[in-house]
């Protein structure tokens, strides 16, 4: 399997009027075509940041950044435009793009059908429930058709019985499409469950202190729930607790 990222000597640093403020150290990790690379560590340590290196948003100070595919942005909050319906806001960044095709449309045709979000296509992003909106803010992400996708904590902001089940048809919907993914969160159970592999970062200035491969494998469909039920769940989630400052993550 071929990488689809690779990041090779990562660092970066902000100059702020108070002086140097070094946030990246020698950060080195690849992601493989069709894995969930979660990205996990205390807040502050550089996590977004990161994602921002790869989609241009930032420049490294230093380091190689190398990408082998189309990238999809998926933000904390849905940022759907409550004046547009679901259709229309699912379809903006083809818009944007200037690839409002026919061909386009019926790939977002497919997707709505798949995912159970055809029959509220014509309605309104307040008429839907937060999980409803963040499966639909996912659906506009895949509308472009990238290759790799970039999910910044997309559960943050719902409880946390809807994020489990939005985790789940997240989960799904990336696997089933074939995507690339890189999940930031600093919610261990998350992170577990969700993921392929995961690194660690530390404390700012972040450097990867470990890289964990994740082998839970359920009977039947693997799905994030059901992976919080295998026994060894807790046997990943202690060894993750023990690198992390139990005080800034979230069990």
């Amino acid at each position: 399997m071929k990488d689809m990222v690779k990041i090779s000597d990562l660092n970066q640093t902000f100059y702020t009027k108070d002086g140097e403020l070094e946030v990246l150290k020698n950060i080195n990790f690849n992601l493989i075509e069709g894995e969930i690379l979660t990205i996990l560590g205390p807040s502050g340590s550089g996590k977004s940041t990161i994602l921002n290196i790869l989609t241009d948003l930032l420049e490294p100070t230093s380091g190689e950044v190398i990408l082998n595919g189309k990238i999809g942005y998926m933000f904390q909050k849905d940022n759907l435009l409550e004046w547009r319906n679901i259709m229309d806001n699912i379809t903006i960044g083809l818009e944007i793009q200037h690839k409002k095709t026919p061909e386009s449309i019926q790939r977002v045709e497919s997707l709505l059908k798949t995912y159970d979000l055809w029959e509220f296509r014509n309605m309104y992003p307040k008429e839907l429930s937060g999980g409803m909106r963040q499966r639909v803010a996912l659906i506009r992400t895949l509308s472009v058709n990238p290759d790799i996708l970039l999910l910044d904590e997309p559960f943050s902001a719902l409880d946390y019985q809807t994020r489990i089940l939005v985790s789940d048809d997240v989960y799904r919907i990336i696997k089933n499409e074939g995507k690339s993914a890189i999940l930031v969160t600093h919610d261990i159970s998350e992170a577990i469950s969700m993921s392929d592999k995961i690194i660690v970062l530390s404390k700012r200035p972040a450097i990867v202190k470990s890289t964990h491969n994740i082998d839970l494998v359920p009977e039947g469909e693997k799905t994030p729930f059901k992976v919080r039920k295998l026994p060894q769940f807790q046997d990943y989630f202690d060894i993750l607790w023990k690198e992390l400052d139990r005080y800034e993550i979230k069990q």
